[in-house]
């Protein structure tokens, strides 16, 4: 019989390393997600890891901008990006501050508050798939980018906290390249994800999207 996951708080000090130490060992983590609704718990089982500035892939290649700013700031905090003008996506940044890096939430499972989480996911097929893709993850979640900058250790008044969780062993760690970067960046193997676990997003390579005439 399984041991039950350790329900010991994460420190900031977790996030405080090179983002691709944090971004495997964030599998079998639990983020817990509070809001006026109720609380979700998800147990992750799929990240990817960008390495900032020196990342082609990353939001923050080029530089800090008014998007990417919580990126460049202190570890331990969330940053939200909105894309394809439809969907929002949450992400941990890591590592010191001034140092952009961050780690996609790319998909996991809820353990607590499926019904909440059944709700705003109204085409999930069956709750493996609530929270199956980053999209599908944030929406589940109820983020948006009103929590972009939101700390994971905000003394009682976060949305969000994570606790210890069940960590993965090494040897069921899977690892390969992001789904759809394209470019410099794909060659990067830093998507880790929880071998034969159900809830993975299935991988895409990126297709380059076509100008309109």
């Amino acid at each position: 019989m399984n041991a039950a996951p350790d329900r010991t708080p994460l420190t900031r000090d977790f996030f405080d390393r090179p983002v691709l130490e944090v971004a495997p060992d964030l599998l079998g983590r639990i983020l817990v997600r509070d809001s006026d609704d109720g609380p979700i718990e998800l147990r992750l089982t799929e990240v990817e890891a960008y390495a900032g500035e020196a990342d082609p892939g990353s939001h923050a290649f080029r530089g800090q901008t008014a998007r990417n700013a919580v990126m460049f700031g202190p570890p331990g905090h969330v940053y939200v990006y909105f894309t394809y003008g439809m969907w929002h996506c949450m992400n941990l940044v890591c590592g010191p501050e001034g140092e952009a890096g961050a780690v996609l939430l790319r998909a996991g499972e809820i353990t607590v508050g499926a019904e909440l989480a059944r709700k705003r996911r109204l085409s999930a097929r069956n709750d493996k798939e609530l929270a199956k893709g980053p999209a599908r993850l944030a929406t589940a979640l109820d983020v948006d980018r009103s929590l972009d900058g939101a700390d994971l250790f905000g003394d009682g008044d976060s949305p969000f906290s994570i606790l210890t969780g069940t960590p993965v062993e090494a040897d069921q760690v899977s690892e390969g390249p992001r789904t759809g970067v394209g470019g410099d960046g794909s060659v990067h193997p830093w998507r880790f994800w929880t071998a034969n676990d159900p809830t993975v997003s299935p991988y895409r390579a990126h297709v380059p999207r076509r100008r309109r005439t």
